[in-house]
């Protein structure tokens, strides 16, 4: 199942990103299992643990925040994608099978998530 999710954010999100970026998209975390997810400091939920979710950077903050604008502007089949910690890297994620994506845009400052629009990334 972890697997066919991953193959699904790459073949609906990731790749179609990376394309119209036209630069590497780097992934620093993807599929995570419980004992790593833990030992990262991830959510209990986390969607990593179902390969629903990687965290990528295209090197800055600035570009991160470029990513991010990306995956809204091209209409991307997100469930959720969050700018973390003032832009360090982003979250993007697809929902799980049979489940609608909830398209939620959300910042991260290290304490607690909160709903953006997209004119605040």
């Amino acid at each position: 199942a972890a697997e066919d999710n991953l193959r699904r954010l790459v073949e609906t999100v990731l790749d179609p990103l990376r394309e119209a970026y036209g630069k590497a998209v780097t992934v620093t975390s993807g599929y995570r299992c419980k004992e790593l997810n833990k030992a990262v400091g991830g959510v209990g939920n986390s969607q990593h643990l179902t390969g629903c979710a990687a965290d990528i950077t295209g090197k800055s903050k600035a570009e991160n925040r470029v990513l991010m604008q990306l995956v809204v502007r091209l209409g991307l089949p997100f469930d959720q994608c969050i700018d973390e910690k003032g832009f360090q890297w982003v979250h993007v994620s697809v929902a799980p099978p049979q489940s609608a994506a909830r398209r939620q845009l959300l910042r991260y400052d290290g304490r607690k998530y909160t709903a953006i629009t997209t004119a605040e990334i």
